[in-house]
């Protein structure tokens, strides 16, 4: 190996390691919010991934359906729930933003799929289509039993896991699909040259991290959710709801897996089922801060993505095993400098 093939590799580990980043800090904002370890997560980035690249193909997205079934099981449940404690009051949201939403991006869709639409809208549809499956995800699945143990949450989460792909499958095909790259062109820095779409994901990594540090410090939700991850029960003693938290951490979720799936499918193929195992590298480095760590967590990212890198050139057959058996030594290290507390609830 010399400097250039060095170079070329910590280019590639920079790029996926801040991929990894992004959701690592989706995973431990929805764990110290709502107690769930998301393994879904992945599959908010294949869903945005695929919703562009059939965009950028002139295809009509999955997503726009998928969007609509979602809406329909949140809006029975929530008129489930109305009949049941006789309140109608919240029906009318409801409705807006489970029957409407979907209903609108459904009719705007042949306008975004035609060829001569701009990325940056097809980016922005995209976004649109895919966020609102977070909250909906939890309205359906996690709000019912959020009270329940970590255990049967993460039990739950496999389940949903196992869904998604399966729906992903039916509503995208078992074909992969490539996006073209947010930025073209390439910088010359050495003997390497780094390309546009590189820095176009870093910069989004920092964007992302100081928007939401600006987020939590300086807005009311932000600091609602703060609470709510520090203490739930007293969180819900002084007012804020824990659903109403829930479904605003899912969201934040589903826009950074989703935005995550659009920077790295310039450069990966993404299949139905390649969100699986983008997540799980996350959660590696999402491990690596405990699950409650952001800057453990993204230093951990990175030294995942890099990691990864350099053993797809020394041992390409082994480089899977060789990162997910990073995560042995890490729980060794934490579990032997931390101790045991039962959980809250």
């Amino acid at each position: 190996m010399d400097l250039t093939i060095a170079l070329i590799l910590l280019q590639d580990g920079v790029m996926n390691g801040a991929i990894y980043a992004l959701l690592g800090l989706a995973l431990v904002l929805v764990f110290v919010v709502t107690r769930v370890i998301f393994i879904p997560q992945g599959e908010f980035v294949t869903f945005g991934a695929l919703t562009l690249a059939f965009l950028s193909n002139g295809k009509m997205p999955g997503t726009v359906y998928l969007l609509m079934l979602l809406g329909a099981l949140v809006f029975a449940v929530e008129l489930a729930a109305a009949w049941r404690g006789r309140d109608w009051s919240g029906l009318l949201r409801a409705a807006a933003w489970s029957l409407a939403l979907p209903a609108a991006l459904y009719g705007v869709a042949p306008l975004v799929v035609d060829p001569g639409s701009p990325l940056w809208l097809r980016v922005l549809f995209s976004l649109a289509l895919v966020i609102p499956l977070g909250p909906m995800i939890y309205r359906l699945v996690y709000q019912p039993v959020e009270q329940a143990s970590v255990l049967v949450l993460l039990i739950v989460s496999i389940a949903v896991h196992f869904a998604f792909t399966g729906l992903g499958l039916v509503f995208f095909g078992a074909e992969g699909w490539r996006t073209p790259p947010l930025v073209e062109g390439s910088v010359q820095m050495g003997p390497v040259a780094w390309t546009a779409q590189t820095f176009a994901v870093l910069a989004t990594c920092a964007i992302l991290i100081i928007g939401l540090w600006l987020f939590f410090g300086r807005t009311l939700y932000g600091r609602a959710l703060r609470a709510t991850a520090v203490n739930r029960r007293g969180a819900r003693l002084v007012g804020i709801s824990t659903s109403i938290a829930g479904k605003l951490t899912f969201t934040l979720a589903a826009a950074i897996g989703a935005l995550s799936g659009m920077l790295i499918a310039a450069i990966t193929t993404i299949y139905y089922d390649t969100g699986f195992l983008i997540g799980l590298k996350g959660f590696v480095a999402a491990i690596f801060g405990g699950l409650v760590s952001y800057p453990v967590a993204a230093f951990g990212a990175l030294f995942v993505g890099v990691l990864e890198a350099f053993s797809s050139f020394w041992a390409s057959p082994f480089k899977e095993a060789i990162v997910f058996t990073l995560i042995i030594p890490v729980l060794l290290w934490r579990s032997l400098g931390t101790t045991h507390v039962d959980d809250e609830e």
